[in-house]
């Protein structure tokens, strides 16, 4: 138990250490957050843009579907 006191405490220097590695790992989580939410918008304003595609050119072949004569 001793040796694990230690360890948290560090040679006095544990309140820093560990405030660092809390600070990096909430960094770590919000960036991940972030960038999941980011890709999410990213595919959702991607499949608006092509079915808009598929919409169009639909019309300009006279209703016909583009994709499946290709």
């Amino acid at each position: 138990m001793e040796s694990f006191q230690a360890m948290l405490h560090m040679g006095g220097y544990g309140g820093y250490v560990w405030s660092a590695y809390g600070v990096g790992i909430a960094v770590l989580a919000l960036v991940l957050v972030l960038s999941l939410t980011s890709a999410r918008k990213a595919e959702a304003e991607l499949d608006v843009l092509q079915q808009a595609r598929r919409a169009r050119r639909g019309k300009d072949l006279g209703g016909t579907d583009s994709e499946s004569q290709e």
